[in-house]
């Protein structure tokens, strides 16, 4: 346990000397708690009419009102929640069959290696945009298609990066000792395998929430997201649909969730970047 400890408070103090640790790590921050306190300082129920449509931005209304004058201002505030908890959820599902794809094709090796391999590769190969658009239309729009579909198709790339990790591990002189003297599979694994890997996954969990929400805006900008549920998604695919670019309304109804959209990719970006860093002492500058 105090290895463990001092390993964590290695992993901290490596990411506070990070610049692009800290301005991630911050920009996180601030998403996390805005779609904490977003229910309890909202000003208007995004839902109801509370202003006339397309009115400009006011102390009343602070990014004005749609076009059929429901408060934008009130809708980014819940969309946060929405679009930070797809990604998430979304990350989730792709690092954990990443996790456990790489994990037993590294340590197991041999046809077991090869046939999982082969199945990343065809699943990196396929297009990405016409399957996730055709198994986002199959499925229908959903809250938790959405994350399936999202999920299912991002788990390739941390499933080939951990499977690297773990084979090379697999030939540190702790684990073959282990190997040779009959350790429970599971043993080696948790106590010498899963230490290795974590951070790793850690930084390609970031990753994945960060191209997950970007491929969430995508698809609910296509008309593929759930239309019942608020998501900076959903308020870009209405403000195309309903003429905000015929007038200026794009400025108050376009611009604030596409930028608070890059704000937060970039939040997890950063993190990602420097969470490798932190993984792989190579990438580490001097």
């Amino acid at each position: 346990m105090p290895k463990e400890n001092s390993r964590v408070a290695e992993y901290w103090e490596l990411l506070r000397a990070n610049r692009i640790a800290v301005v991630g790590l911050g920009l996180l921050v601030f998403f996390a708690l805005l779609a904490i306190v977003a229910p309890f300082i909202v000003p208007f129920d995004p839902d109801e009419l509370v202003g006339a449509p397309f009115q400009r931005p006011s102390s009343v209304h602070l990014l004005g009102t749609n076009d059929v004058g429901q408060d934008i201002f009130s809708e980014l505030l819940v969309g946060a929640r929405v679009s930070l908890l797809i990604g998430l959820l979304a990350a989730m599902v792709s690092i954990g069959v990443g996790c456990v794809v790489g994990l037993v094709a590294g340590y197991f090796g041999g046809r077991i290696d090869s046939a999982l391999m082969r199945l990343v590769d065809m699943v990196l190969v396929i297009p990405f945009l016409p399957l996730m658009i055709l198994l986002a239309a199959y499925l229908g729009p959903s809250f938790w298609n959405l994350i399936l579909v999202i999920g299912l198709l991002t788990w390739a790339q941390p499933a080939r990066i951990i499977r690297s990790q773990v084979l090379s591990i697999k030939t540190r002189g702790f684990v073959e000792a282990g190997r040779a003297i009959g350790t429970p599979v599971a043993v080696i694994l948790r106590q010498h395998v899963l230490p290795g890997v974590i951070p790793l996954a850690l930084s390609q969990f970031v990753i994945a929430a960060s191209q997950s929400i970007l491929i969430e805006a995508s698809l609910s900008f296509l008309g593929l997201g759930d239309p019942v549920t608020k998501s900076w998604g959903t308020i870009l695919f209405y403000a195309q649909a309903r003429g905000a670019f015929l007038t200026d309304a794009w400025l108050w109804w376009v611009v604030p969730p596409g930028l608070l959209i890059t704000l937060v990719v970039a939040g997890f970006a950063f993190s990602g970047l420097a969470l490798e860093e932190v993984a792989d002492p190579k990438l580490r500058s001097r």
